[in-house]
């Protein structure tokens, strides 16, 4: 049963979700929807029961002392409720969690159940998968959505996925089936720079769903953090003549295949962006201002030597360009949990 008591009657809401694990390459995307959490305050109204959806096998519980009491964290989605101020307010429906390891598609349900309990007007996912992206880019964000209209309406891809998909995918779907309007936003984090966190794409990520939805977002910190990474990321890249080589091969292939898109359409949508941040009354956030987008590498166990490793596509929503392949099974916990959902 769905106890809803105490949450408000909501404005215009739009329910953005995020999930750890193979869907979240350098944790960015559920790093997004924590910001958002903790910018804007928001309230837990709502966790899901962890026994119904994960093996604590996979996802361990955690233990910590509270006054001397010892208490126990339990692996599980949580939703909750912030309201964004300013001339036209609306609230944002967070769900912020861990890819279920059985009984996807319940899962999926009881989230719709909330969705349509609260009024949510439309779903946006947010995801991250591994690329052949350079770091000294910006971090490509591709919006994908199911519905042809949307997508035309939206000015989004409509996706043409086929292979092994994620809870992301899995969440899209059962929301194009219910009716309820869908997107998924992915970002593709450098797969030579896999580790989280990954500022950078978080940012991105956060962009996009700006630009997306119509609101002011805060971004604090991130934009300097992005910097910082990106910063690093360089040195490091310095430090290892085959590293640096690599990484100027992805900057001459993405700088060539994006030529024809440097058009004026992506330049308004920047100075848009500009726009919004300096007008007063637009949202709670820090002073005017345009954001930036902004680690270390693995290494080779036997040489010891930085090398790029092949990176994993997590699935449906991969940014459009990239060149088609197969696509690798995924790791052992969600192959379960997905064998699970469908069944």
């Amino acid at each position: 049963m769905i106890e809803l008591e105490g949450v408000p009657e909501l404005i215009d809401p739009v329910m953005v979700a995020a999930f750890e694990g193979w869907n979240d390459a350098g944790d960015a995307a559920s790093t997004a929807v924590a910001h958002l959490d903790r910018e804007w305050k928001g309230e837990v109204f709502a966790a899901l029961d962890a026994e119904d959806y994960y093996d604590f096998q996979v996802n361990r519980p955690t233990v910590f002392l509270d006054n001397g009491v010892r208490k126990i964290t339990w692996p599980t989605t949580r939703l909750s409720v912030v309201r964004v101020g300013g001339d036209k307010p609306r609230d944002l429906v967070l769900v912020r969690g861990i890819e279920p390891s059985m009984r996807w598609r319940s899962f999926c349900n009881e989230l719709l159940a909330f969705a349509h309990e609260l009024g949510v007007e439309m779903v946006v996912i947010l995801g991250a998968l591994l690329g052949d992206t350079p770091h000294t880019r910006p971090v490509p964000v591709s919006g994908v959505t199911s519905d042809p209209d949307l997508a035309r309406t939206m000015d989004l891809e409509e996706t043409r996925y086929e292979g092994p998909t994620g809870i992301v995918g899995i969440l899209q779907e059962a929301c194009t089936h219910a009716g309820v309007p869908a997107v998924s936003l992915w970002a593709a984090v450098p797969h030579y720079v896999s580790q989280p966190p990954n500022p950078k794409a978080t940012l991105a990520l956060l962009n996009r769903l700006e630009d997306l939805i119509g609101l002011r977002i805060p971004l604090g910190e991130l934009p300097e953090d992005a910097r910082a990474w990106q910063l690093g990321v360089d040195q490091l890249a310095a430090e290892d003549s085959e590293v640096a080589e690599y990484v100027q091969t992805l900057e001459e292939a993405r700088d060539t295949a994006e030529l024809p898109e440097a058009s004026g359409e992506a330049i308004a949508r920047e100075f848009e962006r500009y726009l919004r941040r300096r007008e007063p009354g637009t949202g709670p956030g820090p002073g005017p201002g345009v954001a930036t987008e902004g680690g270390e590498f693995l290494r080779d166990s036997g040489s010891g030597r930085t090398r790029p490793p092949k990176p994993e596509q997590p699935g449906p929503e991969a940014v459009p360009g990239a060149e088609p392949g197969p696509e690798p099974e995924p790791p052992s916990d969600s192959a379960e949990g997905e064998d699970d959902g469908d069944a």
